[in-house]
């Protein structure tokens, strides 16, 4: 899922730079327009970038938690199922003698 997603982030930036290219090549812009332009556009991509990254991050740390709760409640079972095991097998010992 994350790669997916990692996908479409550089997609997005191979489609920034692109139109960013294409702009510069089609824009009746001065060069100091240009530039400013072309400075807005980097750091709207920058900050773009900068939240995808933040949402992937806390992503990230929520599959973890939830990982680490789901192996707790599997260790809790697993746990539970080894006494009932013992407590029936010391059962059947004391009934044997």
């Amino acid at each position: 899922m994350s790669e997916n997603t990692g996908s479409k982030v550089s997609y997005f930036l191979v489609g920034l730079g692109i139109g960013t290219l294409l702009g510069i090549l089609f824009a009746p812009k001065s060069g100091e327009e240009t530039r400013e332009y072309l400075t807005d556009q980097a750091e709207r991509g920058r900050e773009y970038a900068q939240k995808k990254a933040r949402e992937l991050r806390e992503r990230a740390e929520e599959m973890v938690e939830r990982s680490k709760e789901i192996l707790a409640s599997q260790k809790e079972q697993i746990g539970a199922a080894v006494d009932a095991g013992k407590d029936a097998y010391q059962r059947e010992k004391s009934k044997a003698h």
